[in-house]
């Protein structure tokens, strides 16, 4: 049906059930036009629109569509409606007989057609390239706009439609949103097949239709490594934060042959934060977008494996190894482990905050909805770093910014020229001493209850947008008893297992634990996840590098 050819090229397709007609046509094009554009040919208008929904799924563009107007079962205005449909920016030709003109004018109401050609169009230098010629420069002129190569079509008040589309942000996926309730988002679930009572839908680079996808189904389709290439490594590095990334680009560099694994999306917290200014080397500030894409590249550069999407499950000690478990029941093995497995937000625990969440209620999900609070009224709960950073990143096309803080002020966790920063902004406020007491809403959020922690006053707001940053909780409770945490969940090492001057219970070798060794020999950690760290990124970091100095000392040693 359609010929092969550079897909990356722009369309011209044509149909005509006359295979002579069809090739003489698609032989015409070539020849002019067969350099800059794929020229796909069809013999029924069915086969036409089933090439046209495949060109859809693709991503790819067309330009112009020639239809030949008598064709059984569907003639070319009928074609042509349907077209429409798929691709309502290309530009229209009807080729007829000269009995059939009176039709072809029709048609110009009926299908908005651009052009018709009277058969036969010999020669075509006079009859039929002039005609394709200016349909191509009003095509190349019009308002198309090339679509990158993945495709989301959900709800915008969905929470599964965000949780893919901030996978795939914060995995630097290029793709294109469509709502549902958009023609563009309409046609394309016409063209998979689907309903649209199942959403999200998201249309891959090679044209696989996912319907409601989990994220490792989904990364597995969008170029994502998932599956481990061996079954034992000298270093496994769990957590794809700043400071497993550290870890990363470090032990691979020093030639330790590692793997990387993370459960969501690299770059942990600090991927997610608009502007960190304060990170050395950085004097006009990185987003953590970019300062994660830059750390994972480089890992990969000195040949450390990435996995994405991977739940690690379990931990545990067989004899010189120490082996990592899977959600999904697999497993690999390594002569050593960096525990970075960081921390995620607390959830705010106010009435019908956790039935809106994605709805409304976000959680650190600033950048990847920015563009929806354009112009207006945006609430963030908290008081840290994190909710500053959102605050001003905001504060750029919101009409206003309201910070919610428990305590007195933001001095107590904010960074000082954080604090400078926002009180400089004319569009962000600070309301201190205020906790939100419920949120309000059906499909999504509309309102919330605030209360005075100090007064008990309660009052109620409009509020369409709310991003929380209250805090973190570590991603330990995985580890069970492999390790011993704090009582918070927070991991002990070094000198925290030998507080009272004795080793840990069930230490076996006769030194003491490494400053970042767990209470497992040989299984380090590093980063937030750690009992009493830092909590910024360059501190973790450098306990990423600080770890695989410690790897090798213990292999050395082992």
């Amino acid at each position: 049906m359609a010929q092969a050819a550079d897909t990356a090229r722009t369309v011209i397709l044509t149909v005509d059930d006359d295979p002579g007609v069809s090739r003489a046509v698609a032989r015409d094009l070539r020849r002019r036009y067969g350099e800059s554009y794929r020229i796909v040919r069809a013999e029924s208008g069915e086969s036409a629109l089933d090439a046209l929904r495949e060109l859809k799924l693709r991503g790819d563009l067309v330009a112009v569509i020639l239809a030949d107007y008598r064709m059984p079962q569907m003639n070319g205005i009928e074609f042509l409606e349907q077209a429409l449909d798929v691709y309502p920016g290309a530009r229209r030709v009807l080729l007829t007989a000269y009995a059939d003109t009176n039709a072809a004018i029709d048609a110009i109401n009926v299908v908005d057609l651009d052009h018709y050609l009277l058969k036969p169009w010999d020669p075509p230098e006079e009859k039929l390239y002039p005609v394709v010629d200016d349909l191509l420069q009003a095509w190349r002129t019009s308002a198309y706009k090339p679509v990158p190569s993945t495709k989301v079509v959900g709800h915008r008040w969905s929470a599964r439609s965000s949780d893919v589309r901030e996978f795939l942000a914060r995995n630097q996926v290029p793709y294109r949103w469509y709502s549902v309730e958009e023609p563009e988002g309409r046609r394309l679930l016409a063209a998979a097949g689907q309903d649209g009572q199942r959403l999200p839908l998201v249309i891959t680079p090679d044209c696989t239709v996912l319907v409601e996808p989990e994220a490792p189904e989904l990364a597995a389709h969008v170029g994502l490594a998932t599956t481990p290439t061996a079954d034992f490594y000298d270093l496994i590095v769990i957590g794809g934060g700043p400071a497993g990334l550290g870890a990363a680009v470090y032990g691979a560099s020093e030639g330790l042959r590692t793997v990387l694994v993370e459960r969501s999306a690299t770059g942990g917290q600090a991927g997610q934060s608009s502007r960190i200014e304060n990170y050395l080397g950085f004097p006009d500030g990185v987003s953590g977008a970019q300062l994660t894409d830059r750390a994972r590249r480089q890992a990969a550069k000195f040949g450390a494996e990435i996995l994405t999407a991977r739940e690690v499950t379990g931990l545990e000690v067989n004899g010189a190894a120490r082996v990592v478990r899977f959600a999904d029941g697999s497993a690999i093995a390594a002569h050593s482990v960096i525990l970075a497995t960081g921390v995620q937000y607390r959830q705010l625990e106010a009435a019908g905050c956790s039935e809106l969440t994605g709805c409304g209620v976000f959680y650190g999900s600033a950048l990847t909805e920015a563009a929806s609070c354009q112009g207006q009224d945006v609430y963030i709960v908290g008081g840290a770093n994190s909710a500053g950073q959102a605050a001003m990143y905001l504060s750029r096309g919101a009409k206003s910014v309201t910070l919610l803080v428990r305590g007195p002020d933001l001095s107590a966790s904010m960074s000082h020229y954080l604090i400078q920063q926002i009180d400089e902004a004319p569009n962000i406020s600070v309301r201190c001493h205020t906790v939100v007491e419920q949120a309000h809403g059906s499909d999504r959020l509309e309102r919330l209850t605030l209360r005075d922690a100090v007064t008990g006053e309660t009052e109620q707001v409009d509020a369409q947008w709310v991003f929380v940053f209250i805090g973190a909780a570590p991603l330990t409770d995985w580890l069970g008893d492999s390790v011993l945490r704090d009582g918070r969940g927070f991991i002990l090492a070094g000198p925290d297992l030998t507080a009272d001057g004795r080793p840990p219970a069930g230490w076996e070798l006769d030194r003491a634990p490494y400053h970042l060794e767990t209470s497992i020999p040989g299984v380090f950690v590093a980063g937030d996840a750690r009992a009493e760290s830092a909590k910024r990124v360059a501190s973790a970091v450098g306990e990423g590098a600080m770890a695989v100095m410690l790897v090798h000392r213990y292999l050395e040693q082992s």
